[in-house]
């Protein structure tokens, strides 16, 4: 999946999670530029992200996240990760 299909998933998973259909998924985006983005909201966030791209996120990633961007990069290391590792794949 590329940064780009990233991007426009995680604008439609923003846009429901703070219920603002203006965000935009965007590389500098941060929690501090979204209103009501708390540790509450970070949290149902976080596990929508999961949920919608179908990965786990260990609490130490999910806390060193700076920004939209890193978490955005998170998610198709993951995605291509398990990718290479999916036993469905193997031949």
């Amino acid at each position: 999946m590329s940064l780009d299909d990233i991007y426009q998933q995680l604008s439609g998973i923003l846009r429901d999670v703070f219920d603002d259909d203006s965000l935009v998924a965007g590389p500098d985006l941060t929690a501090r530029q979204v209103d009501g983005w708390d540790s509450f909201s970070h949290l149902r966030l976080m596990l929508s992200v999961e949920r919608s791209f179908g990965v786990d996120f260990a609490a130490s990633e999910i806390s060193s996240l700076k920004n939209v961007g890193e978490l955005a990069s998170l998610i198709q290391s993951k995605l291509l990760g398990e990718r290479a590792f999916s036993p469905s794949e193997e031949s």
